[in-house]
């Protein structure tokens, strides 16, 4: 049986970003699924439906049980969309854009702390890897980054 090299660590860095998320004060009152739902809307803007399943890969029933529940509470909006009433977009309501700000900015100190750590060269390896293991899990093989920056990029 083989170690794993990185699963582990990254299903526990996924824990500890929720861990931090339940520290805050005042709490947030909203789970991990939640509070990144908001933080995406608050990057994103109005968003569809399909576009929040892309970005988060959950399953369709996990990701409408979130939004029942952010509607419930009053922080997004699902409106039919007029060009096609099958599809939804999804808006954050004055209440929601506050306590997305709250959590992005929760999310903005915890990232800032782990930069203070890394070099350019590890959050590229990293970002490499988590696109790996997105991708992966999309079926979808990709070609590897060369670390080497051609003359004239970036």
């Amino acid at each position: 049986m083989k170690r794993l090299r990185f699963v582990l660590e990254v299903h526990r860095a996924t824990h500890r970003i929720g861990l931090f998320l339940e520290a805050a004060e005042p709490p947030l009152d909203l789970s991990q699924g939640e509070a990144h739902l908001l933080a995406y809307l608050l990057e994103a803007g109005d968003t569809s439906l399909s576009e929040l399943h892309a970005a988060f890969a959950h399953k369709r029933s996990t990701l409408t049980s979130y939004m029942d529940r952010l509607e419930a509470k009053r922080l997004v909006l699902r409106e039919s969309r007029p060009e096609d009433r099958r599809s939804f977009l999804v808006s954050l309501t004055g209440a929601g854009r506050t306590l997305a700000v709250r959590v992005h900015r929760r999310l903005e100190m915890l990232e800032a702390q782990v930069l203070e750590r890394l070099g350019e060269e590890d959050v590229e390896g990293l970002m490499t890897g988590l696109e790996a293991l997105a991708e992966v899990d999309q079926g979808r093989p990709r070609p590897r980054r060369n670390k080497a920056k051609v003359k004239g990029e970036g």
